[in-house]
């Protein structure tokens, strides 16, 4: 039986995935239909689309994951979910932590201004940049894929038909967790690196501007200081996903500790739902089409009340 606590945390974390689906399909059903528009599929477009797609996924394998754990935990010892599960996990959760580094790496080519001959010879090349980061992500699955089923495997030697990792001692289960996460890790850290890069190149501009600022804001300066605002909202959406996850990892060793493990599960899908909806204010396209869409159900909703006797 849960505790009110544990109740609430769920149904926030229910909340979470609705507004999560929202806002990521809408992302991906509007770059979808500008691209039908423009009979072109442009390298934004790409990665906006299989971010869209990617998180949509990750939030159904965190909350499904999170709600056969917390009720059904018999069923989640029991063999092939499990596995499933973890396969999936590491297709998805390594696309969309490569889709968002991608994005961040896009924008900081695209809007970024250093003089240094190697950010110059990568802005030139910013597609090439892109594939070798594809080619990366391959990388990544051809070494994380033999870890997963080595563990599979070694847990069912000690556990028959079951699989409990948990029987690791805790050493060995943190440092197997580790190198299953080094790839997603990596790139968190060279996205991380990018955005403070993009936050210094956009904060001297702003100063720049300032110097010669003759007594009122130049609409430049107010894009730039938004972009700064949008980068360091995703910075921190970015540490609490990797937070959630830490905390969810490290409940592996305490599995009795549901309130734990539910507000891991909560900090972690702030990002894929927070985020989508920072695009959507911060992308031009998608902020004029959700405007849109909120205008037609106002209309909607206005005709409704009228037609009500």
């Amino acid at each position: 039986m849960l505790s009110i606590v544990e109740s609430l945390l769920i149904f926030i974390s229910v909340s979470q995935s609705i507004l999560g689906f929202l806002g990521n399909g809408f992302i991906g059903l509007v770059t979808c239909i500008d691209c039908v528009k423009n009979k072109n599929i442009s390298m934004i477009s790409f990665i906006l689309t299989g971010l869209a797609t990617s998180r949509i996924c990750l939030i159904w394998l965190i909350i499904i994951d999170g709600f056969i754990k917390i009720f059904f935990p018999d069923l989640y010892i029991s063999g092939k979910l499990t596995e499933y599960i973890s396969y999936s996990w590491v297709i998805v959760n390594h696309s969309s932590i490569w889709f968002a580094t991608s994005l961040s790496i896009f924008y900081f080519l695209k809007i970024a201004n250093f003089s240094h001959h190697i950010f110059l010879w990568l802005k030139g090349k910013i597609n090439r940049v892109l594939l070798i980061l594809m080619g990366y992500l391959f990388i990544s699955w051809l070494f994380t894929f033999p870890q997963v089923v080595k563990i599979i495997s070694d847990s069912k030697k000690k556990n028959g038909s079951s699989f409990w990792p948990l029987n690791m001692h805790k050493l060995e289960y943190f440092m197997s967790q580790f190198l299953l996460n080094l790839g997603v890790i990596l790139l968190f850290i060279l996205c991380m690196i990018t955005c403070f890069l993009l936050i210094i190149s956009l904060w001297r501009h702003n100063r720049q501007m300032q110097s010669n600022a003759t007594g009122f804001r130049d609409p430049s300066t107010e894009a730039h200081i938004k972009a700064m605002k949008i980068v360091i909202s995703f910075i921190i959406l970015f540490i609490l996903y990797f937070i959630g996850v830490a905390i969810e990892i490290s409940c592996g060793t305490q599995p009795e500790n549901k309130l734990l493990f539910i507000f891991g599960m909560i900090t972690t899908a702030i990002f894929p739902w927070g985020h989508s909806f920072i695009l959507i204010l911060g992308n031009k396209k998608l902020k004029q089409a959700s405007l849109k869409v909120l205008k037609q159900l106002k209309c909607w909703g206005k005709e409704k009340l009228l037609r009500t006797p």
